[in-house]
């Protein structure tokens, strides 16, 4: 804010007294309605919803998901290819930056 100095003024006896307190004229943001910020901040990054709902971060850093066809259908599948379904899978080294993205660990 800046202040302006003014002109002494008179009072009703006719001597020059100045101001208690100077005018204040307020600076463009607090002149605009509705709220303004001085500082800019960053905008926080956003997990992506899908890929925190597929994927799971183990201790060791791992990044495991469940494998697909498992849900119907099964009358068909070997008992030992449904077995090997219930395991959970790592994502690979190739597709792990981008899952790392998604997730909002990169």
């Amino acid at each position: 804010m800046e202040y302006l100095p003014l002109p002494p003024e008179k009072d009703k006896t006719g001597s020059d007294t100045f101001p208690t307190r100077p005018h204040k004229f307020p600076d463009i943001s607090e002149r605009q309605q509705g709220v303004t910020k001085k500082s800019y901040q960053m905008p926080k990054v956003k997990t992506n919803s899908s890929a925190k709902k597929r994927f799971k971060v183990t201790g060791s850093g791992k990044i495991t998901f469940q494998k697909a066809f498992k849900r119907h259908i099964l009358t068909k599948k070997s008992t030992k290819r449904k077995r090997n379904m219930r395991i959970d899978g790592t994502v690979s080294d190739a597709n792990l930056h981008f899952v790392k993205r998604l997730l909002g660990m990169k």
